[in-house]
C-alpha cells in the first residue's frame, strides 16, 4: 500500500474512534438516570429513545461506523481495529469537556502512554494488505464458527457470575463481537470490487443486519452488569486481538516476526496497562445519586 492511502486510512480510523467516543459520551449523558445492574428492556430503551441527546449519540455512532467502513475499504483490518483502541482516550477527553471535570496528570500520562503503545504496536506489526475477497467459503465458515463459539463461551461464563465478574466476561464477549462485526464490514467493502450490486450479493451484508443489533444488545448488558473498570478492558482489548487473528489467519495480512515480536509484545503490554489505568478514571463515574456512583456508558462504538 502506498503512502497517501495509508495516511488516509489512519485518518479515517482516528475519526471513527472520535465519532464513536462522541456517541458514547452523548449516550451516557442521555442515560444518566438509568439504574445500574438492570438489563436492557423495551421500556428502558423507549426512555432512552425519548432523550434527544441519546439520539444524537446514536447518530454519532452510525457516523463512526461509516468512517470505519471507509477505512476498512482502504487498509488492513489489523491497522484500523488497533487504532480504534484510542477510542477510550477520546471518551475521557470529551467527557472532561462535556461534564466539565478535570483529568488528573496521571490520566494524561496514561493517555500519552496509550497513544505511544498503539504506535509501537502498529510500527512493530507493520501489517500489509491482505484480502477478504479471495477467502474461501469453508475458511469463512470455520472462522465464524470459532468466533461465535468463543463469544458464546464468554456470555455463558458471564451469566453464571454476578457484578464485576459478569461485567468482565460480557465485556470480553462484546469486544470480540465488535471485532467480528468489523470482519463482516471488511467483507462487505471488499465486495465493492464487483460493483455496487456486489454488496447485495455478499452474505456478509445480511449477516451484518443481525450482528449489528446483537452487538448493541450485548454491549448494553455488559455495561449494566457491573462497574466500567471490569468491562472496559475487555471491550477495548478483545476487539483488536480478534481482528488480528482474522487479519493474519483468514485475510492473509502479513505482519513482521523475528525481533519485531519484542516490540509487538511491548506495545500490547503498554496498551493493556494504560487501558486498565484509564478504565479507573473518575470521568467514568457519575456523581448522580440516582446511579449509585457508576455512569452507564450505554452505547459506545458498538461496531468497532
Amino acid at each position: 500500500m502506498n503512502a497517501p492511502p495509508m495516511v488516509l486510512t489512519v485518518l479515517l480510523a482516528v475519526l471513527a474512534a472520535a465519532a464513536n467516543a462522541a456517541g458514547s459520551v452523548l449516550q451516557r449523558a442521555g442515560a444518566r438516570h438509568q439504574p445500574e445492574g438492570s438489563r436492557l428492556s423495551v421500556s428502558m430503551l423507549w426512555h432512552l429513545v425519548a432523550q434527544p441527546v441519546w439520539i444524537c449519540g446514536v447518530l454519532a455512532m452510525l457516523g463512526g461506523l461509516v468512517l470505519q467502513a471507509a477505512a476498512l475499504a482502504m487498509g488492513p483490518i489489523v491497522v484500523i481495529q488497533t487504532i480504534l483502541m484510542s477510542e477510550l482516550a477520546f471518551v475521557l477527553v470529551l467527557s472532561s469537556l462535556v461534564f466539565r471535570t478535570r483529568m488528573p496528570a496521571r490520566e494524561w500520562v496514561a493517555l500519552a502512554g496509550l497513544g505511544a503503545g498503539v504506535a509501537l504496536l502498529l510500527y512493530s506489526l507493520a501489517p500489509a494488505d491482505g484480502s477478504a475477497l479471495g477467502v474461501r467459503a469453508a475458511t469463512w465458515l470455520l472462522g465464524c464458527a470459532a468466533t461465535l463459539a468463543a463469544v458464546a463461551t464468554m456470555v455463558v461464563l458471564g451469566w453464571r457470575r454476578e457484578h464485576a465478574s459478569r461485567a468482565a466476561f460480557l465485556g470480553i464477549a462484546a469486544g470480540m463481537w465488535f471485532g467480528f462485526t468489523a470482519v463482516l464490514v471488511a467483507g462487505i467493502t471488499a465486495s465493492f470490487k464487483h460493483g455496487f450490486s456486489g454488496v447485495f450479493m455478499a452474505w456478509q451484508t445480511y449477516a451484518m443486519m443481525v450482528a449489528g443489533p446483537t452487538g448493541f444488545f450485548l454491549l448494553q448488558n455488559a455495561l449494566r452488569a457491573g462497574p466500567l473498570v471490569a468491562s472496559q478492558p475487555g471491550l477495548t482489548l478483545a476487539n483488536p486481538l480478534l481482528a488480528l487473528g482474522w487479519g493474519v489467519a483468514v485475510f492473509d495480512e502479513q505482519v513482521r516476526g523475528g525481533v519485531w515480536i519484542i516490540g509487538e509484545i511491548a506495545g500490547a503490554a503498554i496498551v493493556a496497562g494504560c487501558t486498565l489505568q484509564l478504565a479507573r478514571s473518575h470521568l467514568l463515574i457519575d456523581e448522580s445519586p440516582h446511579r449509585g456512583g457508576e455512569l452507564s456508558h450505554p452505547g459506545r462504538e458498538q461496531f468497532g
